[in-house]
């Protein structure tokens, strides 16, 4: 059994392949990268990963709205892919706020740094007061 931490270092990692893609013009397949990187069934992982990926657009937005003087293009690949990720869980799907933002955070300290991590944290938080 997959859990919820791993499943979303998974979908990161997924995220930030398709942003490769994207910025270099390389067609994709989300269902491909999505074996590729997880080799069991796992509806969140799905859920998180493709829901995502269709509101990219509107993620980035979110991201560009909230974060203080940064724009998501500025952000790191892994950062905005961690970012994207959590804007979408929190408007989506029904995981606790602290817990999106806690994972968030924790991915950030772990695969960005420091300074990043706090960023996150900053724009999901204002992102919670002002919307939810």
């Amino acid at each position: 059994m997959l859990s919820r931490s791993e499943a979303r270092k998974r979908v990161m990692t997924c995220l930030y392949q398709i942003d490769i893609c994207k910025e270099n013009h390389i067609s994709y397949d989300v269902e491909k990268i999505y074996k590729e990187n997880c080799n069991i069934e796992n509806y969140f992982v799905k859920e998180l990963l493709n829901g995502t990926v269709q509101k990219w657009d509107e993620l980035t937005e979110l991201g560009n709205k909230y974060l203080k003087n940064w724009t998501m293009e500025r952000l790191d690949k892994t950062g905005a892919s961690i970012l994207r990720m959590a804007f979408y869980e929190l408007k989506y799907m029904d995981t606790p706020e602290i817990v999106v933002i806690n994972e968030a955070v924790e991915l950030a300290k772990e695969y960005t740094d420091t300074e990043l991590a706090k960023m996150i944290n900053g724009a999901l938080d204002k992102y919670i007061k002002e919307v939810l």
